[in-house]
């Protein structure tokens, strides 16, 4: 599902991000990757989305070898990964619902599928009274859970959350995190970069610990050591 292989990141500066990273993470699995800032957790992320390019070694996404896809192609790859961040990036001026929309109509789905694959979303999130809110309107929790369900309303096979509950208070952190479960529980393949370390010891899921741009621990979920440095 996804495949690192030696890969290494270094921006302009010539500072390391990450170095010769090494990570296979199958179908279905809910991974967590953890460490402090700086340690190159977002740049993984940004290089699985291919927003950015490695310097060296390969990545496969749903079986796709993202060294060779190109610009042109990216809205194929991209319909299969969803993605939240820790700051919502919701558009202010639509509603809720048209946000969740916008995410359909830019991969040219059906008319016909859009409202009720939307309805659904909101539904799955505990939303369906506010679609017609926007985002002022709406809480923080309520605009990440916005932003959960457009980043699955096209049923993508993987989704990669960066600080989902970076700007949430705990309670809004949990009712985020029991969400993702119940995506990965319907089959989607879930990888969460955080540092809320509490929450990653609570789920006892895959942890994937980063240090200065490498992976120094990779524990099973539920325990027992994959890889350890």
């Amino acid at each position: 599902m996804i495949i690192l292989e030696n890969v290494s990141k270094k921006y302009s500066s010539g500072n390391p991000a990450l170095e010769n990273i090494n990570l296979h993470i199958e179908k279905g699995e809910f991974v967590f990757i953890v460490g402090t800032s700086g340690s190159g957790k977002s740049t993984l992320i940004r290089l699985l989305m291919k927003e950015l390019e490695p310097t060296s070694g390969k990545i496969y996404v749903n079986q796709r070898f993202l060294n060779k896809i190109r610009r042109s192609k990216l809205c194929n790859l991209r319909r299969d990964i969803g993605a939240v961040f820790q700051d919502f990036r919701l558009l202010e001026d639509r509603s809720v619902y048209d946000n969740i929309a916008f995410a359909m109509k830019v991969v040219e789905a059906p008319t016909k599928k859009i409202r009720p694959q939307v309805l659904s979303m909101l539904s799955m999130v505990g939303l369906l009274d506010k679609y017609g809110k926007f985002p002022k309107e709406l809480s923080g929790g309520e605009q990440q859970r916005v932003a959960i369900a457009r980043a699955l309303v096209n049923n993508p096979a993987i989704l990669l959350c960066d600080e989902p509950t970076g700007n949430l208070d705990p309670e809004n952190s949990w009712e985020i995190m029991k969400i993702l479960e119940e995506a990965n529980n319907r089959g989607t393949t879930v990888v969460v970069v955080t540092h809320n370390i509490e929450i990653v010891e609570a789920m006892k899921k895959r942890t994937v610990t980063i240090n200065n741009g490498t992976i120094i621990s990779d524990v099973k979920a539920g325990g027992g050591v994959i890889y350890e440095n």
